[in-house]
């Protein structure tokens, strides 16, 4: 046998002899005792619960045969789990069950932690195998029982109420189940847990509050508890409380403004390409590839669009189309804008004398470089969403109170695959633009275009680290800033100075139409 389960058995006897010596508590009744073992099975639990029951060396569940062995009560396990399965049967034949308390301080010979009258009566042979806190309260819960009955005996319980404990009028035998508890501390307040104190008696700690993070729901607890996945602790740190779902809603005032501001650049958008199909015939809007035009008001229409799939709960589809959609769109976008700086310069070098570049001229070269560069993003996209597109995902760990219900990208490598393709094509057409910016006024179309592509590139870069280094509804809140930023710069510079001369400046269109006419 295992040497501390000898120890119990050791202060169970040990009880037992000593309340049937003492003629004050129990007078012509003699406590008698077996133990059983369920082997740390649950299966066994049951079957020594039973066999506890029947009096007779054979098995015969719910048969009385012998009235001299009376069972009055049982001393549960140690586990918690244990006594559960016992309560399930003895709950049925009423007989009361005492789970000792379970402790885990050594109470040794020469060190006295209790204070209670009755340790100190024990054996020096006892004393010499050590006490431990289980044995206790075993020795404990005996006396419990004796108590009990003791109790029921002064009141005048008639002899069949003694008869395996049926309409008994049992004391609350927890009350009298006594804890050992030390004489140089009280108990630990749930919230708290046990700490020895250093220098002083083994049995003596002091009470520390639970991290942050965990609590302890009990008294006396010798550590604190990890809140589930999911939950948190409360103030106290005796209690867990749900989580909140964290992600920006339609509903809450974040949420609202940046809808508010992307439904009126949408508007905006709508605006300008109304202008431009109404005034179509003009040299201003002539002069600017109406198809590469209208290709690009459209695809920033989108961009705009799209950034409203980044708020409101993510679910498996806004998760699978938000990137997709903005990576492919804005593509487009970015294609159109280099596709007009290559126009330009082609332009300028066509109109020198004996120059080879008139046979590029045409909208077929503009329409080549937007179909070609918006082609490759969308076929990278494809490869992304068949091999592992985004879905939606719950980040417990990040926030204290909080659950971040994101878009997982799936695979980071191809987001940022996509990130680095749009880049490619913003710095080509910044490139081509920049050196383009002196040309004579009639194409002066690059220096917007080079200003918008420095908007667009500086919000971009700076886009990367704030996106690493965010969570929850600020990285959100980043990526729609990013989508709103450059594509307002886009529409802003290119389109706004052409807008101005249409519906502020007409006489500069006429100007420009009695130029053309006299070339």
């Amino acid at each position: 046998m295992v040497t501390k389960f000898h120890q119990h058995v050791l202060a169970l006897v040990f009880a037992i002899n000593e309340i049937n010596q003492n003629l004050r508590i129990l007078p012509n009744v003699t406590l008698g005792y077996h133990i059983y073992d369920n082997y740390h099975d649950m299966k066994m639990t049951y079957r020594t619960t039973l066999d506890l029951l029947c009096k007779s060396h054979r098995y015969f569940p719910n048969y009385e045969c012998d009235n001299h062995k009376n069972l009055v009560a049982i001393i549960g396990g140690l586990n918690s789990d244990i006594s559960f399965c016992m309560a399930d049967i003895l709950s049925l034949y009423k007989i009361p069950q005492v789970r000792p308390v379970q402790g885990t301080k050594t109470v040794k010979i020469n060190e006295t932690c209790t204070g209670e009258e009755r340790l100190e009566s024990l054996p020096e042979h006892l004393f010499e195998l050590h006490m431990t806190g289980y044995s206790y309260s075993i020795y404990n819960a005996v006396y419990a029982v004796a108590h009990s009955l003791h109790a029921m005996y002064s009141s005048k319980s008639s002899d069949r109420s003694m008869d395996r404990g049926q309409g008994a009028e049992w004391h609350d035998l927890q009350s009298w189940q006594m804890v050992s508890i030390s004489l140089c501390n009280d108990y630990c307040n749930p919230g708290f847990h046990k700490r020895r104190k250093e220098g002083e008696t083994f049995c003596c700690y002091d009470c520390v509050p639970c991290p942050e993070g965990r609590i302890s729901s009990q008294k006396d607890m010798d550590d604190c508890t990890k809140c589930q996945s999911g939950q948190y602790s409360n103030k106290d740190q005796d209690g867990c409380i749900p989580k909140t779902l964290n992600f920006l809603s339609f509903d809450e005032p974040l949420g609202i403004s940046l809808a508010s501001i992307a439904a009126s650049l949408v508007l905006l958008t709508t605006v300008v390409l109304g202008t431009f199909i109404k005034h179509k015939n003009t040299p201003v809007v002539k002069a600017n590839n109406l198809d590469i035009t209208y290709a690009l008001l459209i695809s920033l229409l989108f961009c705009f669009l799209s950034s409203l799939l980044f708020v409101g709960q993510p679910s498996q589809v806004t998760c699978f189309f938000r990137l997709s959609t903005f990576s492919i769109v804005f593509s487009v976008a970015v294609s159109c804008v280099l596709a007009k700086t290559i126009t330009v310069v082609v332009a300028f070098m066509a109109t020198k004398p004996g120059s080879s570049m008139k046979r590029w001229l045409g909208k077929w070269l503009a329409k080549s470089v937007v179909l070609s560069c918006s082609l490759i993003q969308v076929g990278i996209s494809i490869v992304w969403l068949a091999t592992s597109p985004p879905f939606p995902d719950f980040d417990t760990l990040s926030l204290t109170e909080e659950i971040i219900v994101e878009c997982n990208e799936g695979s980071v490598f191809m987001f940022y695959i996509v990130l680095g393709y749009m880049g490619l094509l913003s710095i080509m057409s910044l490139t081509v633009a920049f050196l383009a910016r002196k040309l004579p006024n009639s194409f002066n179309e690059a220096k917007f275009i080079t200003f918008s592509m420095l908007i667009f590139c500086s919000v971009w870069v700076s886009f990367v680290p704030t996106y690493l280094s965010t969570k929850g509804k600020s990285m959100v809140m980043v990526e729609i800033f990013s989508i709103l930023v450059s594509s307002a710069g886009l529409l802003g510079c290119i389109f706004f100075p052409k807008c101005f001369i249409i519906v502020l400046r007409p006489e500069l269109n006429r100007r420009e139409e009695l130029i053309r006419r006299k070339r």
